[in-house]
């Protein structure tokens, strides 16, 4: 009875929030963890109080989960019992007053504009055939000029790239939708990839296939490119630019497109709107990240840096 609360739960996430796959799938994780340690003691979700959950979040301090991990499975269980108690199988919500480990804001890793442009260099070289290059090069230029979310880029619709559009409609998280622009680069590179995308879709349909509704299909359940073929992809090119491939990643250019942003005077307002943040907080972060590498540029090409220390400066503000 207790595993059907997760399905219920998880079909309800679908159907009322249009709750993305990958969100339900961390949720479906989490949340059969919890059920088995409940099991192991002989209990379940209907029965389970408050003094069962913070002994939950104990095990899991217990076994050195990270504090994004068990903050994440106490946002998970919330969710469960607050959908247990607005849909009549619990009287009660044992999870709605347990506060849950405080977060470390720590600084998102970005990339210069330098490195980026090593990257972008590679790409063109990188693939089987010369449509694997095309391709991989629009997802990798359109990546850096929009700073989409590696899941939005995988799964843009074709329909969305017709008619050399200015700007881009991008579906994101919860279902909202953003206008991002493209940059000259990421246009002339997506109409090189169009074509040669229509034209192996012309071949593949007059063979009886279906015809794709994705800017980059692939032979994946979902029909697109998958997040992680492209994350293998850009280590590759990581390793041939000369870059640490474990310090790059689809987010570390999402941070990169907004850092470069905010270091060559872009609004923090219009950088959320880009990114689509739902709170400017969020976005307020690369703000620090912009303070950081000013105070190393100091520290590090002054002509005094020899003897200048960070807490000399700090000093004398």
């Amino acid at each position: 009875m207790s595993r059907q609360w997760i399905g219920r739960f998880l079909e309800a996430q679908a159907a009322e929030l249009d709750a993305a796959l990958n969100t339900r799938l961390a949720y479906g994780r989490d949340l059969k963890d919890f059920h088995d340690w409940l099991t192991g003691r002989g209990l379940d979700f209907h029965d389970a109080g408050r003094a069962d959950i913070e002994a939950y979040l104990a095990h899991c301090d217990a076994q050195g989960l990270s504090r994004a991990t068990r903050a994440r499975r106490l946002a998970s269980i919330r969710q469960l019992y607050r959908f247990a108690f607005e849909e009549g199988l619990r009287s009660t919500n044992p999870a709605i007053q347990i506060k849950g480990p405080a977060k470390v804001r720590a600084l998102p890793m970005t990339l210069s504009e330098a490195d980026v442009s090593s990257l972008l260099a590679q790409v063109p070289q990188h693939g089987r055939t010369p449509e694997d290059r095309l391709r991989n090069t629009a997802m990798m230029e359109i990546l850096y000029a929009t700073g989409l979310r590696v899941s939005e880029l995988v799964g843009l619709p074709v329909a969305a790239a017709r008619g050399d559009p200015r700007v881009l409609l991008v579906r994101g998280k919860g279902g909202k939708e953003r206008l991002v622009p493209l940059s000259r680069p990421a246009r002339a590179a997506l109409s090189a990839w169009l074509s040669e995308r229509d034209a192996a879709e012309t071949k593949r349909v007059a063979k009886g296939a279906r015809p794709s509704p994705h800017l980059f299909p692939g032979r994946t359940a979902s029909g697109h490119v998958s997040r992680q073929s492209f994350f293998l992809m850009l280590k590759a090119l990581a390793a041939a630019a000369g870059l640490d491939p474990t310090h790059v990643t689809p987010h570390t250019l999402r941070h990169a497109f907004a850092t470069h942003l905010l270091e060559h005077g872009a609004d923090l307002r219009a950088i959320q709107t880009l990114l689509g943040h739902a709170d400017l907080s969020t976005t307020e972060i690369y703000t620090h990240v912009v303070e950081t590498r000013l105070k190393e540029l100091v520290f590090t090409r002054h002509p005094l840096a020899d003897t200048a220390t960070p807490t000399d400066s700090a000093d004398q503000d």
